[in-house]
């Protein structure tokens, strides 16, 4: 990063002079006036930034103008202070390293001063990757450690040991890491100057050194390598190896090095196009961080872990605080070095420039897992993690979920550990995820994968089956109306062979009136339960209580469909009134609410009519796994919705993008950011399901114009909360055109079932069969093709009925004749 405005995150400081240099704006006889005006209000504001700071210490912002603040008055201890409390929160960019390492080099005056400096030197190149900010390190140590300065062992070795460091670091930046390499050769120059001339091998040995650092550099892709080759030539020629420049051939005397100059000369020729980009000052913050992420494309593609990893430093100098680019560098340390100190400082760096993503912290404590921290290690981690705000609760379940699984692990595979102590953490860490989610999570799945988790540790960890139950009852005082809940009680019971206890906890919740079609389905549970693990008498006693439930939930059901029926009905004619008032066609046919209405009381009577056999139990016994829609309070929420869905806006979707594969912690918020850059961005609709209200991943946006829509279009494939958007332009003829097949399909279907007569039903029953015989089924695999059902106890050696005269009806005399035989 060249200077600090390129930090999107972090405000620059007002330009302002050093510590040594005074002001010097007002004429004199006025300085003393208004510099004590001055000190008085910098006094002031210092204090409330205090007091702010002292109450929420993650204000960047108020950082930073304490920083200023305190750097104006001259007070350098308590400028280190702010300085060192702003460091253990936030990284710092290499601009104010570079600040505060001159701060203190200008009031240096021992050999104190200098270890302090070099440490500040060594903090600040582990935030972010700055040459400029190693080289000046580099050049600090060399001028003011006495050990190198006078080319003693230590310091030599001192300086060759900082050197490596800053190339391993920024040595293959593509654009600056010359500097660091011409920094070295001429290090090692300077100290082949010091050797004794009569000792010809140490300078023999020197002169390979610094051949070797030509040949490295060579044999890497930087910008102007040609003067590189060209500074190697003259060097060599001055050791003797060729009469002059022009006359050295490196391809004679050094054919490896030939052939690795070419093959970086290539390298560096495919990467100039994506440097040039990258580079391009007329780019938004978007295209440059788009460029970014197409030029590691492209690195990844050749598959260099080395350069990968650099041209990710690179990325996150410029954009410190892009989630989605932190997200895909700890993904790729992860996958390629697995565990190690380098992978930690990347996953520590991402949780500090990001603290409010989970994913990253989570993420972090894998990584201190696989590197075999030690546990107060990883607890520290995991505390800190807790002290962020995340967008959603469920970053929150995450982590005390990745947490457990540590622990979890900790105590299966480590042997010699004592499970009654050690599982005591477990208890722990679920009891403060309970007490602080339970009220935010309360009915959701969320809430109930935690609570299962937790009864099962108990139950196979900690072997304490009381326990474990115990966790269920705290659950179903929380989500009782859940029937997620009930059933996964139920499944523990049943998994551990405790018959006596699932039977009781049907009893309780069978009655309970659960969303949807739960309260049926818990019933019928209950009877499937019965059968295959009860007695007679116990099946017997589970219909004597299902039976009356499911007859109230199916009149509930008719009920509701009445209801629902009605209002479709209201909604349709209000369309018809709307429809005439425009003066559009209005047909004589009856609409289809009104047949749909008309059907539903013929069913209604039927049920009324057939209700005796609906109560023998016999029969029921029988069909206690058939499944009915059933409705409950919740269902009044759906119909009233769905009422209201009539009444809402209608959308055109002319100048509209379909976005699909979009995150489902995705909001409105986040998408209209995400088009910040192209504007004119209107209405953004996303759709979630119907009974739960959760994000489908997709969604529609609306713009102004078709230029604001092409140009959200060309943000196609481009990353929003870790996913690639797929964006194309909404067509609405298309989806118009496959309604109104529907819609013709539907109502010829409703216009047959309205008539209710036999001859209809023989129509559609022909009708169905014909469709089946158009189906042509052909080659080996036709073991799908419909056939005859046999029954049970079908005999092939049975004579065959004549099926003509069973299919003939019979007359009125024909069944008299029956009743009388009888």
């Amino acid at each position: 990063m060249a200077d600090e405005a390129q930090d999107p995150a972090m405000p620059s400081p007002p330009n302002e002079p050093p510590l040594d240099v005074p002001a010097d704006s007002s004429p004199p006889d006025s300085d003393s006036d208004s510099d004590s005006d001055s000190e008085a209000q910098d006094k002031l504001q210092i204090e409330a930034l205090e007091s702010e700071l002292y109450s929420n210490p993650s204000n960047y912002d108020a950082h930073l103008q304490y920083i200023r603040l305190v750097r104006k008055t001259g007070d350098l201890n308590k400028l280190r202070q702010a300085r060192d409390a702003m460091s253990a929160l936030f990284p710092l960019t290499p601009v104010m390293w570079q600040e505060w390492a001159r701060d203190e080099a200008s009031l240096m005056v021992e050999t104190d001063g200098y270890a302090v400096i070099e440490k500040l030197y060594d903090r600040g190149v582990s935030d972010y990757l700055s040459v400029p900010l190693w080289y000046d390190y580099i050049k600090f140590v060399q001028e003011n450690d006495p050990s190198v300065c006078e080319c003693s062992p230590v310091g030599v070795s001192k300086a060759r040991n900082l050197f490596e460091r800053a190339l391993t670091a920024a040595g293959l930046h593509v654009t600056e890491g010359k500097k660091i390499w011409e920094a070295y050769r001429e290090f090692e120059q300077a100290i082949y100057q010091t050797i004794d001339a009569s000792d010809d091998a140490t300078k023999d040995k020197q002169v390979q050194r610094i051949r070797n650092i030509f040949h490295r550099q060579l044999s890497i892709p930087l910008v102007d390598m040609e003067s590189t080759l060209g500074a190697y030539k003259a060097w060599e020629a001055e050791q003797g190896t060729s009469q002059d420049v022009e006359s050295c051939d490196v391809g004679k005397s050094f054919p490896h090095v030939a052939t690795a100059y070419e093959k970086a000369l290539d390298m560096y020729n495919a990467r100039v196009n994506f440097e040039q980009q990258i580079s391009r000052q007329d780019l938004s913050d978007t295209e440059r961080l788009q460029q970014y992420m197409i030029y590691l494309k492209f690195e990844h593609s050749v598959g260099d872990p080395a350069r990968i990893q650099v041209l990710y430093e690179r990325a996150i100098t410029d954009f410190p605080i892009s989630s989605d680019l932190w997200l895909d560098y700890t993904r790729y340390m992860d996958k390629t070095l697995k565990a190690g100190d380098v992978v930690k400082d990347v996953h520590s760096r991402a949780t500090k420039n990001c603290p409010w993503l989970g994913e990253l912290w989570a993420r972090y404590l894998l990584c201190l897992e696989r590197g075999h921290s030690s546990e107060s290690e990883i607890c520290s981690v995991f505390e800190k993690s807790l002290h962020c705000t995340f967008s959603t609760f469920e970053e929150y379940l995450d982590l005390f979920l990745a947490r457990v699984d540590g622990l979890r692990r900790r105590i299966s595979f480590a042997g010699g550990l004592e499970v009654s102590s050690d599982y005591q953490h477990i208890r722990e860490t679920f009891q403060r995820a309970s007490d602080y989610l339970a009220p935010h999570l309360k009915n959701t799945d969320g809430l109930v994968r935690l609570y299962a988790y937790w009864a099962r540790l108990e139950s196979k960890l900690a072997k304490d089956i009381v326990s474990a139950r115990g966790v269920w009852e705290s659950l179903l005082k929380i989500s009782g109306s859940m029937l997620e809940a009930w059933q996964s009680y139920i499944a523990m019971e049943i998994e551990l062979g405790h018959i006596r206890e699932a039977r009781s906890i049907y009893k309780r919740c069978y009655s309970k009136r659960f969303p949807g079609p739960g309260s049926e389905e818990v019933c019928n549970s209950w009877l499937r339960f019965e059968r295959e693990y009860g007695t007679l008498e116990d099946f017997d006693h589970a219909l004597q209580k299902v039976m009356p439930r499911l007859e109230e939930l199916q009149l509930f059901t008719l009920q509701q469909e009445s209801r629902t029926a009605d209002q479709k009905d209201i909604n349709i004619r209000k369309n018809d009134r709307e429809k005439r008032k425009s003066g559009a066609d209005i047909t004589d046919e009856e609409s289809p609410a009104k047949r749909r209405k008309d059907a539903l009381q013929i069913t209604k009577k039927s049920y009324m009519k057939d209700k005796g056999q609906v109560q023998n139990a016999a029969e029921l016994r029988k069909s206690g796994d058939k499944k009915t829609k059933i409705g409950d309070g919740m269902d009044q929420e759906e119909i009233k919705g769905s009422a209201s869905d009539t009444k809402s806006k209608a959308y055109t979707d002319q100048c509209t993008a379909f976005i699909s594969n979009l995150d489902l912690k995705a909001n409105n918020h986040h998408i209209r950011e995400f088009f910040s850059d192209v504007s004119g961005v209107g209405e953004i609709r996303i759709l979630r399901d119907k009974f739960t209200g959760k994000s489908r991943g997709l969604a529609y946006v609306d713009f102004i114009d078709d230029a604001h829509l092409a140009a959200a279009v060309a943000k196609n494939k481009l990353m929003l909360l870790g996913k690639k958007l797929s964006i194309a332009r909404s067509d609405p003829r298309k989806g118009r055109k496959e309604s109104m097949g529907h819609s013709d399909h539907a109502e010829s279907v409703s216009r047959s079932t309205s008539r209710g007569s036999t001859a209809s039903q023989k129509s559609n029953y022909s009708t169905s069969k014909e469709r089946v015989e158009q189906v042509q089924l052909t080659g080996k695999n036709t073991f799908a093709r419909p056939r005859s059902l046999k029954p049970l106890g079908w005999d092939a050696n049975k004579p065959r009925t004549n099926e003509a005269e069973d299919e003939k009806p019979k007359s009125n005399d024909e069944f008299r004749q029956l009743f009388l035989k009888k």
